[in-house]
């Protein structure tokens, strides 16, 4: 069985996370969903919060498993088996970084990175930029899904 990940934050999933997510599982057998731990940061959603969204957004791939992650990435990949990470890039100034990274965890543990380009539509999106738009007021219908547009202008409206 060919396994992959696709790790992050995703506070919240957007639809270039979610782009990505679907690339990837047309590519492997099983796509495992990284949802990363930070306790240094104060997410808007909580983690159970981010695992249910996604797996809501994602549950029509049938092959997509999504968990919360803390530690080492390459260390979730060894204990589920998984040889691979993909990971969406935007712009060249995500590639310097995550080349880093990739050459850190195949040095660490063997495991390969993927770089998928991101499809154009999505090229400018992050998390962090959606919730500052949706603070203001401004749409942001067309850079989630509508699960996530829901519990976004929600949870805004509530802090």
């Amino acid at each position: 069985m060919r396994r992959a990940v696709c790790p992050g934050s995703f506070d919240p999933i957007t639809n270039g996370h979610l782009d990505i997510i679907s690339r990837a599982s047309r590519l492997y057998d099983e796509v495992y969903v990284a949802v990363m731990i930070n306790q240094a940061k104060k997410g808007l959603f909580e983690i159970e919060e981010r695992i249910d969204l996604i797996r809501r957004v994602t549950a029509e791939y049938g092959n997509v498993r999504v968990e919360a992650f803390h530690g080492l990435l390459v260390d979730f990949c060894k204990q589920r088996d998984i040889p691979a990470i993909v990971k969406g890039l935007r712009a060249v100034s995500d590639f310097d970084y995550e080349l880093q990274m990739a050459q850190m965890n195949n040095g660490l543990s063997g495991v390969e990175t993927l770089f998928i380009p991101t499809n154009p539509t999505y090229s400018f999106l992050s998390s962090s930029l959606v919730k500052e738009v949706a603070a203001w007021g401004g749409d942001v219908s067309h850079l989630v899904p509508a699960e996530v547009l829901g519990e976004l202008t929600e949870r805004l409206r509530r802090d």
